[in-house]
């Protein structure tokens, strides 16, 4: 089912709140449409625990939008979802920011196969998907330091995320982590992680999800020079050992 007159208004207040731009009317019916579509293949195919509107609103479609605080997503740039799982950041953005050319990368092919079937649904062109693991895309020479950002909802550690992502990043280019509070914890072999691989953070944005309060950081990392070739690691190596 599409989402509630309650729940558009939810999205456009919270978006309001955190001075992000309001999606068209047409964006917003595909966004309502995105809903429909992930309830209906999360019958068949394990997307995602959330599955209320509200928590679809704040958790999913705000979440995911947070990205442009970083003013980093304008125009018709080259973008990559790392382990975008159901989607998210990626398909969220590119609805509203047409213009990108957006890659979503994706290790379990039923997540795929709805990723697919949902851009087809919504009409969205210049989008694609990726099925496999990042440590071995990223050593493609076609995907390798040729996007001009990259995205990632992380779960694992900034070092860990750092090392699966940053290889797709062009010199010049940016990475975009989404992380919760802890990350300042992490910060320290983050950061030489993250210069082992060629990129430097510089900037941290602190946010506050309307609506719930749960506190949010997008990490901007640049990519000043190339990532050296023996990175990522095989696959499973950087998260069980991160760099430093």
């Amino acid at each position: 089912m599409p989402l509630s007159d309650d729940s558009r208004r939810l999205l456009e207040l919270s978006l309001g709140e955190l001075g992000l731009p309001l999606p068209s009317s047409q964006q917003l019916e595909q966004l309502s449409r995105l809903y429909d579509l992930l309830l209906e293949a999360n019958t068949r195919t394990n997307l995602t625990a959330i599955t209320d509107e509200r928590g679809f609103v704040l958790k999913h479609l705000v979440d995911s939008l947070t990205c442009e605080l970083s003013q980093l997503l304008e125009g018709q740039q080259r973008v990559i979802d790392v382990g975008t799982g159901a989607g998210f950041p990626g398909l969220p953005l590119k609805i509203v920011k047409p213009a990108l050319d957006m890659t979503l990368l994706e290790a379990t092919r039923k997540k795929v196969e709805y990723l697919d079937q949902a851009s087809q649904a919504l009409g969205l062109k210049n989008i694609r998907t990726l099925w496999g693991r990042a440590e071995e895309q990223a050593h493609r020479p076609e995907l390798r330091e040729v996007f001009d950002r990259a995205l990632v909802r992380a779960v694992g550690t900034t070092a860990t995320v750092a090392e699966l992502c940053l290889p797709f990043v062009r010199v010049g280019g940016y990475l975009l982590v989404q992380k919760g509070p802890e990350v300042e914890a992490e910060l320290g072999p983050a950061n030489k992680a993250i210069r082992a691989l060629g990129g430097k953070l510089v900037e941290i944005i602190k946010l506050r999800l309307p609506g719930i309060g749960d506190q949010r950081k997008l990490l901007v990392i640049e990519k000043n020079t190339e990532t050296p070739p023996r990175y990522p690691r095989r696959p499973g190596v950087p998260a069980k050992h991160p760099l430093f």
